[in-house]
């Protein structure tokens, strides 16, 4: 019984009852998700996230395991598309300190088109089919599993039509002193 399961009594619809589930349900489970994909993650994840609160992708154990992925050596890449770039610049975001030293590894983009712009969903995705979902990036909730190529795919071909539309954050860029 996956733990979505024993959270619901139900399993997501059209999960694979052998493939876990993750609850994702409040805040302090969309952020256990997201610790635990990135802590599964063996080299490459994707993250489609509109905005980046500091509570995001800016904690402690969710940097380590970005720093980590960063790190793991050939083949270690970060790619994220965030609407809103320079605001987590002038916010101070932690992970904009990582891009900028990780700046081969941790590539940012932003949409340019008002399609893309008006997209409200946030997902990570990981190089082991995991992914977590939210169809609102405002509202903590969603839905994830730590491996689900099926469910990942329509995610995954939708980023990398957004990133082949996108533009580089060049704000995020490191400066050349």
């Amino acid at each position: 019984m996956s733990e979505r399961e024993v959270h619901d009594g139900a399993p997501n619809a059209g999960e694979d009852p052998a493939t876990p589930g993750l609850p994702a349900r409040d805040r302090s489970e969309v952020a256990a998700a997201r610790l635990r994909l990135l802590t599964e993650a063996r080299r490459r994840i994707a993250i489609y996230q509109p905005s980046l609160p500091a509570d995001v992708y800016g904690g402690i154990a969710e940097l380590a395991e970005l720093r980590r992925l960063a790190t793991s050596g050939r083949g270690a890449e970060i790619r994220l598309i965030v609407h809103a770039a320079d605001d987590a610049l002038r916010d101070q975001h932690r992970l904009v300190a990582l891009a900028q030293r990780l700046s081969s590894v941790v590539l940012v983009r932003t949409p340019l088109e008002e399609v893309d712009l008006a997209y409200a969903s946030s997902y990570l995705l990981t190089d082991q089919g995991g992914y977590l979902f939210q169809p609102d990036a405002r509202r903590a909730d969603g839905r994830a599993a730590l491996a689900d190529r099926a469910a990942q795919a329509p995610l995954m071909q939708h980023f990398n039509e957004v990133w082949e539309r996108s533009a580089r954050a060049s704000t995020w860029l490191p400066l050349d002193l």
